[in-house]
């Protein structure tokens, strides 16, 4: 392992991350609580990370006050001709395909994706995903039990294969925000 790989590793390992929150209280207290919270969660109101190749935004977690303590849910952003990371997770994950199309490598078996499909990541499986086009983004909804997993002490992940941190030719200053048609920045939605 290099240098760089084992501060990567650390950084990564040092992170602090809430992957579940504290319930506590009186069962009326917590009844309460989780019918007054917030039912709808405005995808606009968080920022993209990551990059150069993939972005994300977590919109729902543990770690949003009020939010389920059973799913994770996140946006993904693949630019043009990019590729994810090559991973994997004891939970399991749906991928909704909101725009786009790919394929997944999943253990080894490609597996051909297109707008409006739905792929699903079983527990364990070494997946990656692709953005075939050359010209079009990719959106996808990711939607995971993942929390439950974390507080079940499934939590074995294993990074096989890093997001790449060069940019694909041509798509050099990719603004998440602007690829992502739900986006305005006028802010309205």
């Amino acid at each position: 392992m290099t240098q760089t790989q084992a501060r990567e590793r650390k950084q990564l390992e040092d992170r602090e991350r809430i992957f579940v929150r504290e319930i506590s209280g009186r069962y009326g207290e917590i009844s309460k609580d989780l019918f007054e919270g917030p039912r709808v969660f405005h995808s606009t109101d968080v920022e993209y990370r990551g990059g150069p190749q993939h972005f994300n935004k977590t919109i729902v977690s543990p770690e949003v006050a009020g939010a389920s303590q059973i799913f994770h849910s996140h946006l993904d952003i693949y630019v043009p001709g990019s590729r994810s990371q090559k991973h994997a997770h004891m939970n399991s994950a749906v991928f909704y395909i909101l725009e786009g199309r790919g394929h997944d490598i999943h253990d080894g078996k490609r597996l051909d994706w297109k707008a409006g499909d739905v792929v699903i990541v079983e527990p364990g499986c070494v997946h990656q995903h692709f953005n075939d086009s050359d010209t079009e983004f990719v959106r996808t909804l990711v939607i995971k039990a993942k929390p439950l997993f974390m507080f079940t002490e499934l939590i074995f992940q294993r990074m096989i294969e890093r997001n790449l941190k060069v940019p694909v030719p041509g798509y050099e200053d990719v603004d998440a925000e602007a690829a992502d048609p739900f986006y305005r920045k006028d802010g309205a939605r």
